[in-house]
């Protein structure tokens, strides 16, 4: 079958039909679906009930497999899941939801701020691939944002301003803004600063975009409360309606993003309930401080 994508949003986002994500991809669908990550930045494939190894063997289409080291706070005991796939459940290694009093669970609640996946890494992630195994009953909608038009949208003096500007990120900014601060020193360790750059320049069709994430937390050269007041104006028109698309999740619904190009968050919902949503994550292949300065 053929590889169509019908856009679902003005700005991105779009609906892939004529691919079985079971079957391994022929050369040109793996392809026409990175062809559609460039343009879109976000892809919706329906009905594709996957496992865990087959997930993972679709996302290796677009490059290697990012490690999970480092970017949470689950001892490697006490994982649910060992096929090489990012938990992004409510549930623990009995498959029971998560009690609310629990570091885990307390520590999951950051995936509620926008961010863009593994921004806390020296190089950062290139694509997230999330599958709806088990659908919570209320709530847990995901939203995206496109950061190319929320860039375009500035005008040229905010642009000039930002253009150069690099950002520290780290888990513990975006974990502290929610009043988490309860770490170990070897997590402290795991979780130290990283820079990226605040505009990011994408590697195929050259759009510019802004390079935001709740994990970001202070800018070079500026004093702490200056940069968090720009970053916060900035996450604010990044994140109008126009530029937002919101999925509610259907059973085995597959989202692919580009972490590069986009920004999302998960809404709220009943913790009572499970959720079991599984990720696998496609490798960066270089930092965004020194891939700009070479151009």
């Amino acid at each position: 079958m053929t590889v169509t994508i019908r856009q679902l949003h003005p700005h991105f986002v779009g609906e892939v039909s004529g691919v079985d994500l079971r079957k391994p991809l022929t050369a040109q669908e793996a392809a026409d679906i990175e062809a559609g990550m460039d343009k879109y930045a976000v892809l919706l494939f329906r009905g594709q009930d996957v496992t865990d190894e087959q997930q993972l063997a679709f996302a290796l289409n677009f490059g290697q497999r990012e490690s999970a080291r480092g970017g949470n706070i689950t001892k490697q005991e006490d994982l649910r899941l060992t096929t090489g796939l990012n938990d992004v459940s409510n549930l623990g290694k009995d498959g029971k939801p998560l009690p609310r009093d629990s570091r885990a669970h307390l520590f999951n609640l950051g995936n509620c701020l926008w961010h863009s996946d593994s921004s806390f890494r020296p190089i950062p992630a290139k694509f997230s691939l999330l599958s709806a195994r088990v659908v919570n009953p209320k709530g847990g909608n995901t939203e995206f944002a496109d950061m190319r038009a929320a860039y375009d949208a500035l005008d040229s003096e905010t642009k000039a301003e930002i253009e150069d500007l690099i950002c520290e990120h780290s888990l513990m900014y975006s974990r502290g803004s929610l009043g988490f601060l309860d770490y170990t020193e070897e997590e402290k360790a795991a979780f130290k600063p990283v820079l990226q750059r605040l505009v990011r320049t994408h590697p195929v069709h050259r759009r510019k975009s802004l390079y935001l994430s709740s994990h970001a937390g202070a800018i070079q050269g500026m004093s702490v409360p200056e940069a968090r007041l720009l970053l916060r104006d900035l996450t604010e028109h990044g994140t109008q309606p126009e530029f937002v698309y919101v999925h509610k999740w259907t059973l085995h619904d597959l989202l692919m993003w580009d972490n590069r190009q986009t920004m999302h968050r998960v809404r709220r919902y009943d913790h009572s309930q499970p959720r079991d949503m599984r990720r696998a994550t496609v490798a960066g292949t270089e930092p965004t401080v020194q891939q700009q300065a070479a151009e």
